[in-house]
């Protein structure tokens, strides 16, 4: 039975640490933070915790998959309902337009809201969109990261045409000019860039996938975002997974050039036949978990950084405009918010916003005792060399609420609304600079460049959004179970440890259960 450490329980740390103790690995999990999570975190408010991290639930079946090999349903811990109006839309001018989960609904919706040809290329964009999801799912995004050739002999000479359907060589931005004549859904649907941190104008048109994930559903998650993170550690803890909170990681430790363990910031070693980084590969890059671990991953990790944000989250009374679940409020200059942002490292002067009404599903009513509130914009990830400074965050605050205002959207908080500034990102998870989703998808070969679950050092994995496949919880992890297919691929070449963890830098065959319980 292979021990395994888990550094960090972020959605691709929860995701090793189910698939590999649901297979039967002795299975320990440190954490920094008080509880699991990562980035699926949130802030407290008088109506409860508000999501403040991921609030779209896609993807179900990497779930069900995960939960069902190891003998459990997804159902009986995390429960979720799916959502007909995927999202609400508004624009400084004209009627709201909300996306629907039925595709013919939507074409029709579609089709009233914007004519007959926006309806025709409509349809067409959801079939090359889920062309590209096809092509792409089991040779690229549920596989181990390929090289450009090896993506091409995955696919064969039948998958080919299917892959350059999806346009990898051409920006998401300019692709939806040839299925959308109305600029207000092109500009929708561009928007799907930003779920992975990137610009709608360098970001690759394979990026049309998202809407057939959408469209394939999205469901609301009984008890937020952090329930999801919360039933993955209750399951593996249910296959015998250890959890060790507070507990913050200073190096991965290096045998005969093999890693085997980890030392602690409190001078504690664990040891084990491999370990799982779940941590942005950027602080890997950086030197966080020691000059091995660096060196193994090299300058992989010093990509583009993605999208940073500007969060407000608290318990509001809203009135106005009728609040869906998702609703996206969009800035009069789209291009020129991506410009500032990753050319200036400036905050956007008319930003797009996003609104997550946590307390509402299909029905607009809001709780009359008021409903939390997570409003997002999207910010640079410069906060290590070039911070916003607090006029520049206070007149992107003005903005934001401004053209909420301007919608017809009044927000009274209950109490202070908490901020979360690209600083407090950085400070959250260090070496960013409070870049959320990673190294950014520029490009048409920026997802090869992306790191993969091996690394250089033999018995050292990689996981969580800043590596192969993507960022967004159901991408994470994928990201934990594609390392742990790793692990036990190649865990007949591991130099077996048995020795396990102690406090003060001296080993012990007993010590494991005393030190991690």
């Amino acid at each position: 039975m292979s021990r395994v450490i888990i550094i960090g329980a972020g959605a691709g740390g929860l995701a090793a640490a189910l698939s590999l103790s649901g297979a039967g690995c002795d299975v320990t999990v440190l954490e920094r933070a008080s509880g699991p999570g990562g980035k699926i975190r949130a802030t407290e408010s008088p109506l409860g915790p508000v999501d403040a991290g991921p609030t779209v639930f896609t993807m179900r079946f990497v779930f069900d998959e995960l939960f069902g090999a190891a003998g459990l349903s997804f159902d009986d811990f995390v429960r979720v309902k799916p959502l007909n109006v995927l999202a609400r839309h508004a624009w400084s001018a004209g009627p709201t337009f909300d996306l629907l989960a039925d595709p013919k609904a939507a074409e029709d919706a579609v089709g009233a809201f914007a004519g007959p040809r926006s309806a025709a290329g409509f349809a067409r964009f959801l079939k090359d969109a889920a062309g590209a999801y096809r092509t792409l799912l089991g040779p690229f995004m549920t596989a181990q990261r390929p090289t450009p050739l090896e993506l091409a002999g995955r696919l064969g000479a039948r998958g080919l045409p299917g892959l350059l359907q999806a346009r990898p060589f051409d920006t998401l931005w300019r692709s939806l000019g040839d299925y959308f004549p109305d600029p207000r859904l092109r500009q929708l649907f561009a928007r799907y860039a930003t779920y992975t941190g990137a610009s709608p104008f360098l970001a690759p048109a394979t990026l049309m996938l998202i809407a057939h994930v959408e469209q394939s559903g999205v469901w609301t998650v009984d008890g937020g975002m952090r329930a999801l993170a919360l039933g993955m550690a209750q399951a593996a803890a249910g296959c015998g997974a250890r959890f060790r909170y507070h507990c913050h990681v200073r190096e991965v430790l290096v045998r005969n050039g093999q890693a085997y363990g980890v030392s602690t910031e409190d001078g504690e070693r664990f040891e084990a036949d491999a370990v799982i980084v779940n941590a942005d590969v950027a602080a890997v890059a950086a030197g966080a978990f020691g000059r091995a671990a660096k060196e193994a991953v090299g300058r992989n990790g010093r990509g583009r950084r993605s999208l940073s944000a500007l969060t407000w989250t608290g318990a509001v009374k809203t009135s106005g405009f009728a609040l869906a679940r998702h609703n996206v409020f969009f800035g009069d200059h789209y291009e020129d918010e991506f410009r500032r942002i990753f050319k200036a490292g400036a905050a956007p002067v008319d930003p797009t916003v996003y609104v997550c009404a946590q307390d509402r599903d299909d029905s607009a009513d809001p709780h009359p005792d008021g409903e939390r509130l997570l409003v997002l914009v999207n910010a640079p990830a410069r906060a290590d060399t070039s911070p916003l400074s607090q006029e520049d965050i206070e007149r992107c605050h003005a903005a934001t609420f401004s053209r909420l205002i301007r919608s017809g959207l009044s927000i009274r908080p209950i109490s202070p609304m908490e901020e979360t500034r690209p600083q407090d990102f950085h400070r959250l998870f260090p070496h960013t600079g409070g870049a959320i989703y990673g190294p950014a998808n520029h490009g048409p070969f920026a997802a090869f460049r992306r790191q993969g679950a091996r690394t250089r050092l033999p018995g050292l994995y990689l996981a969580g959004g800043s590596v192969h496949p993507s960022a967004g919880a159901p991408m994470a992890s994928l990201s934990g179970v594609l390392a742990s297919q790793a692990l036990l691929a190649d865990r007949p070449l591991m130099r077996p440890f048995f020795r396990a963890v102690i406090s003060g830098g001296t080993s012990t065959p007993s010590a494991t259960t005393a030190a991690t319980d």
